[in-house]
């Protein structure tokens, strides 16, 4: 759903999809081909939230500020399940992993890939293609060219769902019997080997 907060509307561009159990609230800008799924909450109550074109933001993330702030996702930025954002930067082509917690006044730099479960604390500042892992989050190593293209063919997928959600996601009563159906999934894609 999406909710107008203190007269200031949310603004998506039409190619993108908000799942109806996600909620976006206020003031919200969100680009084009951009994915929130359900569960995601989007509160752009006490400052704004800029999602820019090509991010996602998966399954029960929050997304939310301090008073007088503002949250950018930059261009492509991957927001994995159940991850909180709260009053920070995402570079460019960054991976936030599943579960992970980015603080106030983070600056996480362009192509930078933060493990799941990690917790980067207030005002961290992360230099562009650095590997982040821990609790407190630390930088491991530098990200390589081939985990980058695997980011990348991930957050592709990620940037066709939206139009495959707009023309086949159908509320519809289960099936009281399994029968025989076909699924095929065809993408150039494999989970990133070590």
């Amino acid at each position: 759903m999406v909710y107008e907060f203190n007269g200031i509307k949310p603004v998506a561009h039409p190619s993108s999809f908000i799942h109806p159990q996600a909620a976006v609230t206020g003031n919200v800008i969100i680009g084009k081909d951009v994915y929130i799924g359900p569960g995601a909450a989007v509160r752009g109550d006490w400052g704004q939230i800029i999602i820019e074109d090509g991010c996602n933001v998966q399954e029960n993330c929050t997304i939310h500020m301090f008073p007088g702030v503002t949250v950018l996702l930059k261009e492509a930025a991957h927001i994995g399940h159940g991850a909180i954002i709260h009053g920070a930067t995402i570079g460019k082509n960054c991976l936030v992993g599943m579960n992970a917690v980015i603080m106030d006044e983070v600056e996480l730099g362009d192509e930078c890939i933060v493990g799941a479960l990690s917790f980067l604390k207030q005002g961290e500042k992360i230099p562009g293609r650095s590997l982040v892992a821990g609790n407190p989050a630390k930088i491991i190593k530098g990200v390589s060219d081939e985990m980058i293209k695997w980011k990348s063919q991930g957050t592709l997928l990620y940037q066709k769902l939206p139009g495959q959600c707009r023309e086949t996601l159908k509320v519809c009563e289960p099936l009281i019997e399994q029968k025989a159906q076909e699924f095929i999934f065809k993408a150039d894609y494999k989970p990133f080997k070590k």
